[in-house]
């Protein structure tokens, strides 16, 4: 199982999938499996639902290489996030536009 963390229209998203391969399109990586809380439970939890609605109908997860900030290989599953991109990262991504590029 793979703890996948990567940015997403300015939040930073945490998705746990089956599998994690690089991509047949250049510049991809391919998280497939998605996997979410089954479980049923009294408390639900507002940011999984979210993300089990966002990506209910995903096979395939294709994610541009800029936009992943870790992959992780984990024993056990954790809870799937999405919080705001805070001033206190540890991880800076990487200019989206690189030197010679104008914006």
């Amino acid at each position: 199982m793979y703890k996948v963390v990567f940015f997403n229209q300015g939040k930073v998203y945490e998705l746990f999938a089956e599998r994690v391969d690089s991509s047949h399109l250049y510049g991809f990586v391919e998280a497939a499996g998605l996997i979410f809380d089954t479980e049923s439970k009294v408390v639900v939890d507002p940011a999984e639902e979210r993300l089990r609605a966002e990506f209910a109908d995903t096979e395939k997860l294709m994610l541009p290489l800029q936009s992943v900030i870790r992959i992780e290989q984990v024993k056990k599953r954790g809870k799937c996030v999405i919080r705001d991109r805070g001033t206190g990262d540890k991880v800076t991504p990487l200019p989206l536009d690189g030197p010679g590029r104008k914006s």
